[in-house]
């Protein structure tokens, strides 16, 4: 166990010292193992694990869906789903912002990226809420919190990485991921009212739209929701497996765009090109998790935690709060990716020994993961809206979003102590 823990703590250094993520995780791994065996088998395992790994099947649907998602973005479906979503909300104080989190959410269920949506949806909608006189802080606030839901709700490859790691179904977590990602839209809501009871001024009302436009806006996104019906609703009723449904969604979404009109050539070898340097440096980061966790479960450190559990008068639920504490002090200097595989593979035994589903452990991890997207100093979403909004200051976007990050504490306070919230929809399917 101090073998392991050492190891970690190697891999923080390394991290702070600008090592990429993956070879720092994939470095130690082979070292610890080395140490505790020898260098031949340490090779030898990490060789094995690199290729059986990079052979399986499962692990298709990471590009899959990075395509979709990449896809969809180019097709300029946010903007109609900004449209529905403001002749619906826009007459309400506020209404602005909240059709904001609203397209968010709805882009998300397509895109499965956090800093894609944020990106994507600060372009779209911050120009209209800057037309209305919105405050810099709710406007911002509301893309960078709303575009944190990419990496709940389905399909979201953090749900697959997390999947591949603790060989949990990957179609079940994508269900379990849709009640508390529309508790998240809801939540979210309910934190741009606050801000607009208090101050006003910093969301103003705009026109009310006509039935007519609500129904032409309605009509204009049935093809984007029916894409995610199809693909979600597939794996539901298993008509697909989650791979089958990634391919199907991929090429889904390279349909709409050759049907609106927004396909070329140069569009399909872009987007080919990104998925292919974004899948590779996802895997990079993978396998070297998969070393590194080969690493401390040898060493010993999930059955040492488990003892020292055990060993201490605390509850289960004890544990999983102390675990959650963890992730939200680690989501204020860590990125949500590197933190999921830092940690997964030594909570997730943990977790599995205590009794809990790691379907529901699972949920908890991305929502603590996604408040981490927004907290001071590293919110990845904040410093995205930063790049593309150069003119408003990173200390304004912060101040933003606090309402919001204290909404997602409620959120993940809810899911833990009611689990059948995250786990109705699983047991059903």
């Amino acid at each position: 166990m101090t073998a392991a823990l050492i190891g970690f703590a190697a891999v923080l250094v390394l991290a702070f010292l600008r090592m990429p993520l993956g070879v720092a995780l994939g470095l130690v791994g082979v070292v610890g193992f080395a140490e505790l065996a020898n260098f031949k088998a340490a090779m030898s395992s990490a060789a094995r694990l690199v290729i059986d790994s990079g052979q399986s099947y499962g692990l298709s649907v990471v590009p899959l869906f990075i395509m979709m998602g990449l896809m969809v973005e180019r097709g300029g479906m946010a903007k109609e789903l900004y449209r529905a979503a403001f002749v619906f909300l826009g007459h309400k104080k506020g209404g602005l912002a909240m059709s904001t989190v609203c397209a968010c959410g709805m882009f998300s269920a397509i895109c499965g990226s956090s800093l894609a949506t944020a990106a994507t949806m600060s372009k779209v909608s911050m120009p209209e809420m800057r037309r209305y006189k919105y405050s810099d802080s709710l406007a911002t606030a509301s893309i960078a919190a709303g575009g944190t839901l990419g990496i709940l709700i389905p399909p979201s490859v953090i749900l697959v990485i997390y999947g591949l790691i603790t060989n949990a179904s990957v179609g079940k977590l994508f269900i379990a991921g849709v009640i508390p990602g529309i508790i998240g839209v809801m939540f979210y809501l309910f934190a741009v009212k606050y801000v607009v009871s208090r101050n006003p001024d910093a969301g103003p009302a705009g026109e009310r739209s006509t039935w007519k436009e609500r129904l032409i806006a309605l009509r204009d996104v049935w093809t984007t929701l029916g894409l995610f019906i199809f693909v979600i609703g597939g794996i539901y009723i298993g008509a697909f497996t989650p791979t089958e449904a990634a391919g199907m969604g991929a090429a889904g979404a390279i349909l709409i765009a050759w049907a609106r009109g927004a396909l070329s050539w140069k569009v399909l070898f872009d987007v080919s090109r990104e998925t292919t340097l974004t899948t590779a440096k996802l895997f990079l980061v993978l396998f070297g998790a998969m070393i590194f966790s080969n690493f401390v479960n040898r060493a010993g450190l999930p059955d040492g935690l488990i003892q020292i559990v055990n060993s201490f008068d605390v509850s289960p639920l004890g544990v999983i709060f102390i675990i959650l504490a963890i992730y939200l002090v680690l989501g204020c200097v860590f990125e949500s990716l590197s933190m999921i595989l830092l940690t997964v593979p030594i909570f997730a035994p943990v977790v599995e020994a205590l009794g809990f589903d790691l379907i529901w452990f699972g949920i908890l991890v991305v929502v603590a993961t996604e408040i981490s997207l927004i907290t001071p100093p590293i919110g990845l979403n904040v410093f995205v809206l930063k790049g593309v909004l150069k003119d408003v200051s990173v200390k304004t976007i912060f101040k933003g979003v606090t309402p919001f990050w204290i909404a997602d504490i409620f959120r993940l306070l809810l899911l833990a102590l009611i689990p059948s919230i995250a786990l109705v929809l699983p047991s059903l399917m």
